[in-house]
């Protein structure tokens, strides 16, 4: 940022729930910020941590963090305790097992002040492994596959909340998270901005690295948990827009069927899309320029055919009025 621009307050809200030795990492990396130190602030929200002393002995270290606390369950319910308490005109969220760079914030309130009529800056996040030497094949997963910011933000209209950057007017116009949401709500509120108008922008060099998920139970977990959170929005009538444009969506408003129907067309759609092999997602990896053997690509599209699948599960069972969590 030009020494000519000013430097708007900052509030950098970071939603943990025992995540404290990850947290001290993004901490750290917070503190090390080329942002003037007097013009941000970071927002520590535990979310009912079973050890929260650990919590706070990191964030009382820190000289630039506060900590809340939030006890209604749920990422999102605390990302809105840290809106309350944000003294910013602009909002950063990132996640605590995040680590920023050093220009991160820097980069970010450049984007939005450069971008007329900004809701919203999303960032790269940059996926890495425990051992970069030989990562497992859920981590190579997760390097060639999580976090799709500039896929998402041009298809979907949101960007994810481990790498997002707003202005606190936004957040008043549209409103804040839907607390009730435990997965989706940063698809649904970047929804909002998008209805409401605002300029979304992708920013390559707004950079974030992220710990890829070493396991295949934990790459299911996740998988369960996006599953239950896209069914809710279903649930919820917040799913409609990905398919506005599709002929039965426009037939099915054309014909007035009603919106009981109307979901149970959406969701064999989703369904079907799950259940159909995911060829052109093997293609894209067999393509990644982050994978270099071929024995890499193989054990990763075998990952890609185990998480679809698993994922229309959960659907089904989610359907059935049963939990998924034995999948």
């Amino acid at each position: 940022m030009q020494s000519s621009q000013p430097y708007p307050q900052v509030s950098i809200i970071v939603p943990v729930f025992n995540d404290a030795e990850p947290l001290a990492q993004c901490l750290a990396a917070l503190e090390q910020q080329s942002y003037p130190k007097d013009r941000y602030q970071v927002i520590v929200v535990d979310n009912g941590s079973d050890h929260l002393s650990a919590v706070e002995a990191l964030v009382g270290r820190c000289a630039q963090a506060v900590l809340a606390q939030e006890s209604r369950p749920g990422s999102y319910a605390a990302r809105n305790r840290g809106i309350e308490m944000a003294q910013g005109d602009a909002i950063a969220f990132t996640d605590a097992d995040c680590i920023p760079a050093a220009d991160w914030l820097e980069a970010g309130v450049r984007r939005l002040l450069e971008t007329p009529n900004c809701g919203l800056v999303s960032g790269q996040i940059e996926i890495f492994p425990q051992d970069a030497r030989c990562p497992t094949t859920t981590e190579l997963f997760e390097m060639a596959t999580a976090f799709p910011q500039e896929q998402h933000l041009r298809d979907m209209k949101y960007g994810a909340t481990a790498n997002l950057f707003t202005w606190k007017t936004v957040i008043q116009a549209v409103g804040s998270f839907n607390p009730t949401l435990k997965s989706g709500g940063d698809l649904d509120w970047g929804k909002r901005v998008y209805d409401a108008g605002y300029a979304q922008v992708y920013a390559p060099e707004v950079r974030i690295a992220h710990p890829a998920r070493a396991s295949l139970r934990q790459i299911r977990q996740k998988t369960v948990r996006l599953a239950g959170g896209h069914y809710d929005l279903l649930n919820r009538n917040l799913y409609h827009f990905f398919y506005e444009d599709s002929l039965f969506f426009k037939l099915a408003i054309q014909k007035r069927i009603p919106d009981p129907i109307k979901k149970n067309l959406i969701f064999a759609l989703i369904l079907g899309q799950d259940l159909i092999p995911p060829v052109n997602y093997v293609i894209s990896v067999f393509n990644s320029p982050k994978l270099s053997r071929v024995s890499e690509k193989i054990r990763v599209a075998w990952v890609i055919v185990v998480v679809r699948y698993t994922g229309a599960w959960a659907k089904i069972l989610l359907r059935m009025g049963r939990t998924p969590s034995r999948v």
